[in-house]
Formats: structure tokens, sequence, C-alpha cells
């Protein structure tokens, strides 16, 4: 393990100990009745970090269940209503698990509308475990690129996932413990402790230093899951909950991943079909090309990145067909990327350069342009092992990649055995499951759900508007990952008339695009 991996999980244990000492302090002081009453009462230093925003820190407990115990602190940043008449605060996450609430209110002009900037207090914080909260550390930066360019030793030697050799088998799973054990080495007990029911209470400490009677928090993806927890362990502290691309409320890892699977086959198809209307789609062959033969044609590609990598203009990795296919699968989180993954498309097929799809691939998992990444999939694979169950026995994710490849034979074995490193999660480390998510005595509750969603099909919002007792299902007919401020006038109305009114539209509604006008993503119409 390089020196920056034995730094990082000193500073983690640094911070710790320094918990202690501030909870001995605060033991002193007295709680009370109330068990959090220190952290209640802390309060928030705002310091100004330029451009009108302000930034902090505040204390959690690591265990909720020992409050007096260890110490974590999490990192806020705020920007100031800019109206007179002002609401409250608007708590913001952009998903994940690993993204950063911090990086997502910075670019709050284009996260949310003028009219909720003017109301709302614009507030976001790195989730325990994430960024500049107390991170979580598994694998180095050249370890990493090591792990997303892992091949496959398929039988026929085209890293084809559902062919894996016995030894292909024992390598993946080699691979997969090494990260566990990094996870381990590197930040220690802290990846007992960053489950997503804990995330939702350090939000609720958020909530009362803002001076918040009621939460208002717009989540997106797995942000979604934070709402859910949120609603169902403080329904009273509810005000407004946006939840937008939402993730299942219940399910395990294994079984998630496949569904996801499903998302990205729909949008890869959607991609598709738009890119065969264009007169320089690189998929076409010809007048006749259907969306399956465009589809092949991606899939021809990753077989002969597998046989022989593409070139690649900026380092050293090989651009070979995990790095080829992550770059296709992050081009499908948005219609803003399509012609990015036309281009590096193009440049794959017929010139043999893979360059542009490495670069869209570092995009997801944030791989910075010194070789560097953020703790985004430490983050990830911590929060997802804990939140959700996962078989032990690694044939299970054998037969599931075979599964996965029936219905999506481009993504779905990768996905299923991108599951696996729960399987070697410590199993104190797991997070005890909230039993059930119905958000029990909350007030309406926003789901809102896009019909082409890559990363969270569509069916999984029907999914959690349907367990929350007062969920509400708002539709979007259209592309992409997420639907509030990506493009549709629709869903923008109706979510910031919600979150400024707490009126919500009719459970059901469906945001489409108008035929009258040429830009149907701009200007909606419900129905």
């Amino acid at each position: 393990m390089e020196a920056k991996g034995w730094i990082g999980a000193a500073l983690a244990v640094a911070l710790l100990a320094t918990g202690c000492a501030e909870s001995d302090r605060a033991q002193e002081s007295g709680t009370g009745d109330d068990p959090l009453a220190a952290f209640h009462q802390q309060g928030i230093d705002w310091e100004d970090c330029g451009d009108g925003f302000w930034c902090g820190t505040f204390e959690v407990p690591v265990d909720y269940d020992d409050p007096a115990g260890e110490r974590l602190e999490i990192a806020v940043k705020r920007l100031p209503a800019s109206g007179d008449d002002r609401i409250g605060s608007l708590v913001l996450n952009p998903g994940g698990p690993g993204g950063s609430g911090l990086g997502y209110v910075t670019s709050a002009s284009a996260a949310v509308s003028k009219q909720l900037r003017e109301r709302f207090d614009i507030v976001g914080f790195d989730p325990r475990g994430v960024g500049q909260s107390t991170p979580v550390y598994c694998l180095s930066s050249a370890e990493l690129d090591e792990y997303f360019g892992f091949q496959f030793d398929s039988v026929d030697g085209d890293g084809d996932p559902t062919e894996v050799t016995d030894a292909g088998v024992e390598e993946i799973a080699d691979l997969n413990r090494d990260f566990v054990e990094a996870c381990r080495e590197r930040s220690g007990d802290l990846i007992h402790h960053v489950g997503t029911a804990d995330v939702a209470r350090d939000m609720d400490v958020l909530r009362e230093l803002l001076g918040d009677d009621g939460l208002t928090y717009l989540g997106k993806s797995y942000g979604t899951s934070i709402g859910a927890h949120y609603a169902e362990l403080f329904p009273g502290n509810v005000r407004a909950l946006v939840l937008d691309g939402a993730v299942p409320p219940h399910g395990g890892q294994l079984e998630t991943s496949v569904e996801q699977a499903g998302g990205f086959t729909t949008a890869l198809r959607a991609f598709v079909e738009d890119c065969l209307s264009r007169p320089d789609c690189p998929l076409a062959d010809g007048a006749d090309t259907t969306v399956d033969d465009g589809v092949a044609r991606i899939g021809e590609l990753l077989e002969r990145a597998a046989r022989e990598p593409l070139a690649n203009r900026i380092d050293h990795r090989e651009a070979n067909r995990p790095r080829v296919e992550l770059g296709v699968l992050a081009a499908l989180y948005s219609e803003s990327f399509w012609p990015r993954v036309r281009t590096g498309l193009d440049e794959a097929i017929n010139g043999g350069d893979g360059t542009e799809l490495l670069r869209l691939g570092d995009v997801l998992y944030k791989r910075g342009d010194r070789e560097t990444y953020q703790n985004s999939m430490a983050a990830l694979v911590a929060v997802n092992c804990a939140d959700r169950p996962a078989p032990r026995d690694i044939g299970v994710y054998e037969e599931a990649a075979r599964t996965a490849a029936q219905a999506s034979p481009l993504f779905g074995p990768s996905l299923a055995w991108g599951a696996l490193p729960c399987a070697y999660w410590p199993e104190e480390a797991r997070e005890d499951a909230v039993a059930e998510i119905d958000g029990d005595g909350a007030p309406p509750i926003l789901v809102v759900g896009t019909t082409r969603d890559s990363a969270t099909p569509y069916e999984w919002s029907e999914e959690l508007a349907e367990a929350l007792d007062s969920g509400v299902l708002l539709t979007w007919e259209g592309d992409g990952h997420t639907a509030y401020r990506s493009g549709d006038a629709c869903v923008d109305r109706a979510v910031d008339s919600y979150l400024l009114g707490t009126e919500v539209p009719e459970d059901g509604t469906v945001c489409e695009p108008r035929d009258d006008v040429s830009d149907t993503r701009s200007s909606g119409q419900a129905r």
C-alpha cells in the first residue's frame, strides 16, 4: 500500500480521536433527556468561502447507538436566499453513493431554479464517508486504474463476462477481496458507520442546526434513498421532499445491479435510435440499419477492444473492453453526453482510437487530469454493501451474469459482477436495514421518474411512490438520468410549486413533450 493510503487512514483516526475529546466535553456540559442535545446545540461556524457561498462543519456521532462516543465531522455549504421573503433552507443531494453535496450546491444556478434560490438558502453537505466529511478510502488511484481496467479471462478471449474461465473467476474473486481488505486497512471502523440510515440521522442534525422546523429536501438518484430513510425515521420533521430518479426502497445489491442493467439497456436503445436518425451516425451501416444492428455494432467494438486494445492518446492505460464499455455506460446518464459518445464511437469504430471513450469513463468515476480519483468509488461500495444484503457464494454471481445477459447483453453481466465486493464485505460492517420504508405520518412526498432513465429504471420510481404512504408520482416521458432541471418546463414547474407551497400535483401526472414545438426538452405539458 502506497504512502498516501497510510496518510489517509491516519487522518481518519486523528479525526475520530479528536471526536473522543470533544465528546467528553459534551458529556460534562449535560444533555438532559435528549441524548443528541449536544449535537443539536452545537451551531455551525460559517465562513465566507467565495462567490456568495458560506462554508462550515458540524459534528455527529460515529455511532448513534453511542452518542457519547466518537464523532465525525460533516462539511456543509450554503448559498443564502437572494430574496427577502425567505422560507427556510433547501437541502440538496446529487446521488451516488459518493456524490458531493458541496460540489452540487456550488452549481446551484443550474441545479435549482431562480425562484427557489430567491426563497431558500440552498444547502449541500458531503455525507459521512464522502469528500470532505471524514472520507472512506480503499484502493489508491493507481490500483483503481487496474481495478476499472480488469478484463475477464473468457473462454473465447473476447472478455465476455458470461463465459469466464475457472481461472478468471478466481482472479476476479481475489481482485474484490483485495478491494475490501484495502477498505478495512485504510478506513478501519469507519466502514461500519456509513449506511444511509446514519446519513439520514446526520441530515436531521443539520436541519436542527439550520433552524428549520421541517426539512425541505431535493434528492436525486441515490439521494432519494437518503430522503426515503429520512421520511421513515423522522416523518414528523418533513416539510417537503422531492425524490427524483428513485432507487428501490428494498432489495439485495446483486438484484438491484441486474435491474439497473435494464435501465441502461433502455437508455442505450434510445441513444442508438437517436444516432441512427442523424447523417453522421457511426453505428449506421446503410439506410436499413435497425436499433438492434446499432447495438450489435457496439458489442462488436467491445469484443474487438478485448482482443486488441484501442489507441489511447492521453496516458498509459489500455483502452480495453471494460474501459470502452465504461465510457459508453457513462454517456447514457445524460442526453448532453450523446454528441460526445457519437464522436467517441466514430473514433473507436472507424479509427481504432478509444481516447474519448476513456475520458467519458473518467467523468463517471471522477478521475482527474493528474491521474487521481475522488473517493466516490470507495464510498459507493461502502454504502451499497452496508445498505443491501448480498450473496456470499460467487457461483450466484456467475449465474446472475448469465441471466442478466439475456435481457441486457451489453451491460447486464458486467453490472452483475460489479456487485461482487459486497460478497466479501465484513458482516459487522453491514448496517441493520430498516425493516420497512413507508414514511408513515409524513406529509405528501413527491417522487419523480423518467421513463427512459438509464441509471435508475422508471419502475423504481413507481415502486418507491407506491411504498411511501404519502408518495405522489410525477412522470417525465423522456431520456436521461433524473428529470428536474433537465430541460422540461412541466417537471420544473411542478417541482418548484411543491417546494415553494407544499402542494403536490395529482398523483400519476405525466409530463410529455409537446407535438407543436421543435425542442421537446424545453416545453412540456402535463396530462
